[in-house]
């Protein structure tokens, strides 16, 4: 009993010492990754896995100390998990960017297509007459919007599906297999 009543004051006493430096470890993210709401994400990640191992600060040690150990460590986990969801961004970019449809395609496509895109979002409209009809990158797009790649090849995503299902709508079947000879109802 005496052992899980001195483990239980070291806890308290080590979750005390955290909570007090808690601007000290804010500013020492927020230095490291260049915002603070990233900063107070780390932080708040890094405070639940210290409380639970609140008693792995050894005797003689000081907790403040550990803690930074523990914030160094989600700092590395926090910038493998960026780094990971950026090579993903750059491969859908790279992917998105060569997924150019033959020319005969362009020529082939039902003729409602253009009508339908033009009662989408603005800014889905756009996405496609620049990437898909203009021809030009989805991370060009992203830098003439003002917006990241990860962002413009959301959007151009989203706005493929977005036409899909009002060509399916409008067109019916022919959607499913195409049409050469387009008979759709104008819009």
């Amino acid at each position: 009993m005496i052992d899980e009543d001195a483990e239980l004051q070291l806890s308290s006493a080590v979750v005390a010492q955290l909570v007090e430096n808690h601007r000290a470890f804010l500013r020492f993210l927020e230095r490291r990754v260049g915002s603070k709401a990233e900063a107070e994400d780390i932080l708040q990640e890094a405070f639940v896995r210290g409380v639970q191992r609140a008693s792995a600060v050894r005797d003689g040690e000081s907790a403040t100390a550990w803690f930074y150990r523990v914030l160094r460590n989600a700092l590395v986990d926090h910038h493998r998990r960026r780094g990971a969801e950026a090579r993903g961004t750059e491969a859908l970019a790279r992917e998105l960017d060569v997924a150019e449809p033959p020319p005969e395609v362009h020529s082939a496509v039902c003729a409602c297509v253009r009508t339908l895109s033009e009662t989408l979002k603005p800014e889905y409209a756009a996405a496609l007459q620049r990437v898909e009809i203009d021809g030009i990158s989805v991370t060009d797009f992203a830098a003439e919007v003002g917006i990241s790649a990860n962002n413009a090849a959301v959007r151009v995503h989203r706005a493929r599906e977005a036409l899909r299902k009002r060509v399916t709508t409008s067109c019916g079947t022919c959607a499913d297999h195409g049409c050469l000879d387009c008979t759709c109802a104008k819009s």
